[in-house]
């Protein structure tokens, strides 16, 4: 796989491909059409994939860079910006994708655009309404993930206790270890 869901919707997880953003040189998990029709088919929004191209793939970066905006803005209790809006209104306004009933079960059908227009519309579900109130960042300072924290408490810490929380423990235990050491 070359793509991880560790935020609880896929508006997000489509956000989290782009990695450490406050690093110098972050990591675009989106760089060419097959890296967009990877991400649509693991993360099930799209199993059969679409065939995207260029233009699908701009649209693809502006609607997640708009979102990610959004998403900033509500963590930092900040205005929404206008023109963030304006990019994920217009995403919302395309056809969504079409479900399909089969003898084994379900599918979608539709354009990359159609499947665009889902992700903005679970952005403008997300933003808008009362899980904006779960938005969360990562913890560790690397990465920039955006996530819902639906944890008792609401205390989760990081992105996934997998990636980002397992260096954020590793990296806590050594720093022990050499105070221990060091004393």
């Amino acid at each position: 796989m070359r793509h991880a869901f560790p935020c609880g919707t896929l508006a997000l997880d489509f956000v989290g491909t782009l990695r450490a953003r406050r690093n110098d040189e972050p990591t675009e998990k989106l760089a060419t059409v097959s890296d967009l029709d990877a991400w649509f088919v693991e993360s099930e929004l799209m199993p059969d994939g679409v065939d995207p191209d260029e233009r699908d793939l701009a649209s693809a970066l502006e609607l997640r860079e708009a979102i990610y905006a959004l998403a900033w803005a509500r963590l930092h209790e900040r205005p929404l910006p206008e023109d963030a809006i304006a990019v994920v209104n217009a995403a919302t306004s395309g056809a969504p994708l079409r479900p399909v009933l089969a003898a084994d079960g379900w599918s979608r059908t539709g354009t990359a655009g159609q499947a665009l227009c889902d992700l903005a519309r679970q952005a403008v579900e997300i933003l808008g309404g009362e899980q904006s109130a779960l938005l969360r960042e990562c913890g560790r300072p690397e990465c920039t993930q955006i996530y819902l924290d639906h944890s008792r408490g609401h205390r989760r810490e990081w992105c996934s206790m997998a990636t980002c929380g397992s260096r954020m423990k590793a990296q806590a235990y050594r720093a022990r270890q050499r105070a221990n050491t060091d004393a």
